[in-house]
């Protein structure tokens, strides 16, 4: 967590997946105007209510954030209510990089940059520049809204993205596809990630059964800064076989998952009290990172548990590890999803 009281979990790792970036002709297309109505302003921005059956999901404009996913009444996320600014950026959409950039600085290019400190305790720019900021309403149906936001050039990230994002309920559950345009006149360093929380149906997480297929995990510093990679086997951090998560503390990148035919990655949480829910990505999500909420952030310690679908290491931005680079014209394309079990 951060000085600020934030959370100070970043996020990690990605690889650029195999078609998770297509190549698109022209310039920048103008986004269709959106329909139905968007609710009430609140310290989340617009609030916009989706129902199927017997789902419920609220989301939140400021950073696209999934706020609440309710099945038969439950609900299944650790949150905030809409009308507070909330802490550890639960649901939102991190943009456009995740995670830390060791001191701020990167070389891009050629160039070097710099972007602003926001983790003074541990000297690293977090989350990206949109965690903050109001998506707009692109369309809207009962089950169904799609939001868009254009990262215009900043001092210390100069480059020009459009950003649209659907959340959607159907028979299988929740998704949520995003999609990254360049729209600049250059090459563009990227990377996202979504900061949902899972929460305990009773107590605490200790004892959540967690199945996370993931057979390498990130080794780092005292900032959170990644010094190499090491494999699960033999350490508290193997979770390929589905046990309890115990007092196992995690701020933890993995990579290598484990995919199915489909070619989705799946992490599975067993929730003693509740019902039973599966986390789901695509290619475009390369890497997970997992917090075990320990710290203080107005509410009880390990009350819930992020694993995020991310698509890129944390400080791609020096590394490259899994850093997508995006051409003028050029998308990126990513969905993840939850669904009970």
């Amino acid at each position: 967590m951060s000085s600020n009281g934030l959370s100070r979990r970043g996020a990690i790792g990605a690889a650029l997946a195999a078609g998770a970036v297509t190549a698109m002709a022209g310039t920048a297309r103008a986004e269709p105007a959106a329909t139905g109505n968007s609710r009430r302003q609140t310290a989340s921005g617009r609030i916009y209510e989706l129902r199927r059956g017997r789902q419920r999901a609220l989301v939140g404009g400021v950073a696209g954030s999934l706020l609440s996913y309710q099945v038969d009444g439950e609900e299944l996320l650790l949150t905030h209510p809409p009308e507070e600014m909330g802490e550890g950026y639960q649901g939102k959409t991190i943009l456009p990089w995740c995670n830390r950039i060791d001191h701020g600085r990167y070389t891009f290019e050629g160039e070097e940059y710099s972007v602003p400190i926001n983790e003074p305790d541990r000297d690293t720019a977090l989350h990206g520049l949109l965690s903050f900021t109001e998506w707009e309403p692109v369309r809207e149906r009962r089950d169904s809204v799609v939001l868009g936001v254009q990262q215009h050039p900043h001092y210390g990230y100069p480059f020009h993205l459009r950003f649209r994002i659907e959340f959607a309920l159907d028979s299988h559950g929740l998704s949520c596809t995003l999609t990254a345009h360049n729209i600049g006149t250059g090459p563009a360093p990227y990377g996202t990630a979504n900061h949902t929380y899972i929460k305990a149906a009773s107590g605490t997480i200790d004892t959540i059964g967690l199945e996370l297929g993931a057979s390498t995990y990130y080794l780092v510093n005292d900032r959170l800064i990644p010094t190499g990679t090491a494999p699960v086997a033999g350490t508290p951090y193997d979770f390929r076989t589905a046990k309890p998560i115990g007092a196992t503390k995690m701020d933890t990148a993995f990579k290598d998952l484990r995919r199915g035919p489909d070619g989705l990655a799946a992490v599975g949480f067993t929730r003693p009290g509740g019902q039973d829910v599966q986390l789901w990505m695509d290619s475009g999500y390369g890497y997970l990172q997992v917090y075990t909420d320990d710290g203080p952030q107005g509410h009880p310690p390990r009350s819930g548990l992020t694993v995020e679908p991310v698509s890129c290491a944390p400080n791609c931005f020096n590394t490259g590890d899994g850093l997508v680079v995006l051409k003028p014209g050029q998308e990126w394309t990513g969905a993840w999803g939850l669904r009970t079990t």
